[in-house]
């Protein structure tokens, strides 16, 4: 598939615009949940990634980048709850919209949300011992990126977990099928087409990232960006 050769980076997301459909939002917001859940694969990456850092009573505290309707770091939450460990998430999200719609869902135990972005709160001198994101790193051209790496780092104590899509051909057909069903009066389809389009390839991502960033594949055709306390030498891909 010819399109997938190359990253789309000038194409737009229909929820990027600030005159989208409210409506068409709304209920693409509402769907994140089922599409987060069958594609973002974070199951794995808190068992992975997260829980192995979290304490019964020692407090760990974890910050959402870009949190959009808030189930990832919601999820999070109620998993370190379920599992008995001691975990306070601060989900943030600059566009008010996705802020608008994640507070006026029910509230989580141990989630606060903000409408902020990574460089206010390393202006407020803040720091976690986790930063997280998911389905950022593809809407961000090179110098926000560069930022929210620079962010990251000096916001994170142990660890970064920065998750997004592969563009990968499998991906996009799968995609294409599955999302049919939720494709009415919303952008989950049209958007998620997008997404793949605009993501990287492991070795692209890992070819504009410094070290000690690393970068993970993960199924189905996932991607994620890590960075610990103390990290390796130079970028590169882990199957």
């Amino acid at each position: 598939m010819s399109g997938l050769t190359r990253r789309a980076v000038d194409l737009r997301e229909l929820m990027d615009d600030p005159a989208c459909d409210p409506a068409g939002l709304q209920r693409t917001y509402a769907q994140f949940r089922v599409v987060n859940r069958l594609v973002a694969g974070w199951g794995g990456i808190y068992r992975r990634l997260i829980r192995p850092l979290l304490h019964p009573t020692r407090p760990t505290s974890l910050l959402d980048v870009g949190s959009g309707a808030g189930d990832v770091p919601r999820a999070l939450a109620r998993w370190a709850a379920r599992d008995g460990l001691a975990l306070s998430v601060t989900a943030i999200d600059p566009d008010e919209r996705a802020h608008a719609y994640a507070t006026a869902q029910p509230a989580t135990p141990g989630v606060v949300f903000r409408c902020a972005d990574s460089a206010e709160l390393v202006a407020e001198g803040k720091r976690f011992d986790l930063v997280t994101s998911n389905h950022v790193l593809h809407h961000l051209g090179d110098a926000e990126r560069h930022g929210l790496l620079a962010d990251s780092t000096r916001l994170a104590t142990r660890r970064v977990v920065h998750s997004d899509l592969e563009r990968r051909r499998a991906a996009y057909l799968g995609y294409a099928v599955a999302s049919w069903p939720f494709a009415r009066r919303s952008f989950i389809r049209v958007d998620g087409l997008r997404s793949i389009r605009r993501s990287f390839r492991a070795e692209e991502l890992a070819a504009v990232v410094p070290p000690p960033w690393r970068v993970a594949r993960r199924a189905p055709a996932r991607l994620l960006l890590i960075l610990d306390a103390v990290g390796e030498a130079e970028p590169r891909v882990e199957e």
